[in-house]
This record gives structure tokens, sequence and C-alpha cells, in this order.
């Protein structure tokens, strides 16, 4: 992956998937093996900071709580 190359989760699945067709293809000679593990090993590093941030986003959200809480307040002119 480049240094400089902005991803987002969707974009670095889709390369990652990539990445695995050309190796599956059996025509990537051992340079390019290498090169594409490392990138594809980047990109799911990157990945899985991404699924961490938004699984901690959903966590600081818990609708469950907020929904029961709103569900326990009076109602106006009760």
């Amino acid at each position: 992956m480049n240094e400089t190359t902005q991803h987002t989760y969707e974009t670095a699945t889709a390369r990652i998937e990539e990445i695995i067709r050309r190796l599956d293809s059996g025509e990537a000679g051992l340079r390019e093996t290498l090169d594409l593990c490392k990138e594809g090993r980047e990109l799911v590093e990157f990945c899985a900071a991404e699924l961490d941030a938004v699984g901690q986003g959903l966590e600081e959200l818990r609708l469950d709580e907020l929904v029961a809480r709103l569900e326990q307040r009076p109602t106006e002119g009760s």
C-alpha cells in the first residue's frame, strides 16, 4: 500500500480481493508474490482498525440503553 494512498474500508477490501485473485491465478512471480502479501497484510490491518473503530463507536452509542431510557420517560401532558 502506497504511503500517500488514502483508503476507505470499501476500497481496501476491493484491493484485497484483487490481490487474492492475482495470487490464486498462479501468475505472480516470487517478488510480486512477496509484494502482494505485504500489501495485503497492510490492508487487512487497516480494515481491522476500521472495524474496531466502528465497533467502538457503536458500543458508545448503546442504542438499546437509549431506547429503554426514552421509553421510561413520562410523556408530556401525563
